[in-house]
């Protein structure tokens, strides 16, 4: 469809007569070509707005409006909530007003809720995103507190997730095109829980337990094993009683129980031959954060995969392509020579890269 400005001129000029002067710099050649530059202009813009109008091509917000056609949403960012400890100069509990504000480096946090221990609050962070899942410590109050000597946050109660990309929301689109999915079966769970906030990724385990149970294993929005606090809020947006009462997603009569993914922590060895001007330890960072993109890409599939495997001939590749290296031998996972094959409901993280 995209014409290029070139082609245009070259199709204007054919429907001169030769015997005209239309070389560049000619009257003729000089009079179509503003046109011939503005209607280049105009077939790119027809371009792009084509690729923005289709679900395999749109993208942020265009993609975002052909979603919501089908009832699909992106899900938004959310903000990481902590457990905050607070005393006063006897080290004994202190009120802190709900709405208090806080400060630990460049984030600020807001006490929302009171929990059940004296001196101890849930506070959130006002930053959405991955962001504010970094730090515990030491607060510091934005406004005075007579009674308060200290403040900090002690435990990451959910985490902060970034806006659902658009290869997410994509994935999730094409799946709402599946006319399998009715009335609790294992696709209509798949869609539902997908479109919960902090979900990455669900496997469905149908009978797991006996006749109307049925198994979520999650991972969250990072790929990660969820913290409890998550597991918590999924339980009780599918079934909150575990009892198959209907009062959540779940239909009548299942009783769901919904699990975190188990994280298996992998050790890599390997004796690597180097060439004489390789700087070792460089060479042992690129293949350590190499062989970590190879483990994410690894847990992204989990959820479509029945069972994931740890390849010693990826892990070699990847050595290989890492800048200095010559040769890569005696290649292990957790000290075995074979390739690893994980559980049902395993992801697997690298513990650590151990060369030779």
């Amino acid at each position: 469809m995209y014409e290029s400005y070139e082609a245009l001129m070259e199709r204007k000029l054919e429907q001169v007569s030769q015997k005209r002067d239309r070389r560049q710099g000619s009257i003729i050649f000089d009079a179509i070509a503003p046109n011939a530059a503005e209607t280049a202009i105009f077939y790119s813009d027809l371009y792009m707005l084509e690729n923005r109008t289709y679900g395999d091509t749109a993208i942020e917000e265009d993609l975002t409006r052909r979603c919501m056609e089908r009832g699909v949403f992106r899900k938004e960012a959310t903000k990481a909530t902590f457990l905050g400890n607070f005393v006063d100069k006897n080290l004994e509990g202190c009120d802190i007003p709900i709405g208090t504000r806080f400060n630990l480096e460049e984030l600020n946090y807001v006490v929302i809720e009171k929990t059940d221990t004296e001196g101890q609050y849930i506070l959130e962070c006002e930053t959405a995103g991955e962001a504010g899942n970094q730090y515990l410590g030491d607060l510091i109050p934005i406004t005075y507190l007579k009674t308060l000597a200290k403040g900090e946050l002690i435990e990451l109660l959910t985490e902060g997730e970034d806006e659902e990309s658009d290869e997410s929301l994509r994935k999730r689109y094409y799946s709402s095109f599946n006319t399998d999915a009715f009335g609790g079966n294992i696709e209509d769970y798949k869609i539902k829980v997908m479109a919960l906030k902090g979900v990455g990724g669900v496997k469905v385990t149908p009978v797991w337990n006996g006749g109307g149970t049925v198994k979520l294993t999650v991972v969250d929005g990072n790929f990660n094993a969820p913290i409890e606090g998550e597991i918590v809020k999924i339980q009780q947006a599918i079934d909150p009683q575990q009892r198959g009462l209907g009062y959540g997603i779940a239909p009548v009569g299942h009783k769901v129980t919904v699990e975190a993914a188990k994280e298996v922590n992998c050790t890599i060895e390997m004796t690597l031959l180097l060439k004489d001007t390789a700087n070792r330890a460089k060479v042992v960072e690129d293949i350590t954060n190499s062989i970590e993109d190879y483990f994410n890409n690894l847990r992204k599939q989990w959820a479509d995969m029945e069972y994931l495997t740890v390849r010693i001939s990826y892990l070699e590749s990847r050595a290989l392509d890492a800048e200095g290296v010559i040769d890569v031998q005696y290649t292990k996972i957790n000290g075995s020579t074979q390739n690893y094959i994980l559980e049902n409901d395993e992801i697997p993280f690298l513990e650590s890269v151990v060369t030779l």
